[in-house]
């Protein structure tokens, strides 16, 4: 979807945030370095102290920050997909605009998409910074887990744009959030094994994107063998990704049409 159009619609969403990076990027470096003091630094030093065996003998600041880092890639994408496409397509109606130019559906969305990328990236390679200055690893091994991070953050920003564009209230939004995102945050191996959910529990957080980008993050990171193959975890977010925006295109069509 990287037409040409796509990028003009990629262009607009870099100029708009050319005059708001600043707030931005504070709170991208500010959180992960609060994420890390409270729950790597403060709670890991009682978690050190009783180590579970899961861990397999690396301290809890090691393991919980390539998990955060997938997390947070996966909430800045489905921001993006949520809050974002909302604006566009009932608040502000931007993208109703961008649709009386040449651009069509295809490449409103995929310059959406890139974009959306673009965020993931960027909050990303500032927690990967955050966690070479912990000295959890070394800044090249940080950045190399942000591949991962990227895959989850757009898998995402894909799957929620197609709910979006599926929902006709933004009082799905929150509820969204609230029985997705977040129980995804919890439960799909970022602060504890998923080993240690219940039986019945194991095989959702299995299929749950965030999971397979943090078995592959902390593997970059820690040198730890994954759950899953890395190749079937690419695979498996890139069809999700290709998934979302397939299913965007009818609903994206049908909200805009004239």
């Amino acid at each position: 979807m990287a037409t040409p159009l796509a990028l003009r619609v990629f262009e607009a969403e870099a100029r708009v945030y050319k005059r708001t990076w600043r707030g931005s990027v504070f709170s991208s470096f500010l959180n992960p370095v609060l994420y890390l003091l409270a729950m790597g630094v403060g709670l890991g030093t009682l978690v050190d102290a009783n180590l579970p065996p899961e861990l397999e003998g690396v301290s809890y600041l090691s393991f919980l920050a390539p998990g955060l880092l997938v997390a947070t890639a996966m909430q800045t994408g489905a921001g993006e997909g949520a809050w974002k496409v909302m604006g566009g397509i009932k608040w502000l109606q931007t993208w109703k605009a961008r649709l009386a130019t040449p651009i069509g559906t295809k490449s409103l969305l995929g310059g959406h998409l890139l974009w959306s990328g673009a965020r993931v990236l960027m909050v990303s390679v500032i927690f990967a910074i955050v966690i070479a200055i912990f000295r959890v690893s070394p800044l090249w091994q940080s950045l190399l887990a942000v591949f991962p991070a990227l895959l989850v953050g757009m898998a995402m920003a894909s799957l929620t744009t197609a709910f979006t564009l599926h929902t006709r209230t933004e009082a799905a939004l929150p509820m969204y959030f609230r029985f997705v995102v977040i129980p995804m945050f919890l439960f799909s191996g970022v602060f504890f094994p998923i080993e240690q959910l219940p039986n019945w529990l194991q095989p959702v957080a299995l299929v749950t994107p965030l999971y397979h980008g943090v078995e592959m993050a902390r593997a970059i990171v820690l040198g730890l063998e994954p759950a899953v193959a890395p190749w079937v975890s690419i695979l498996y977010l890139t069809a999700l990704t290709v998934l979302g925006a397939a299913l965007s295109i009818r609903p994206l069509r049908s909200e805009l049409k004239p």
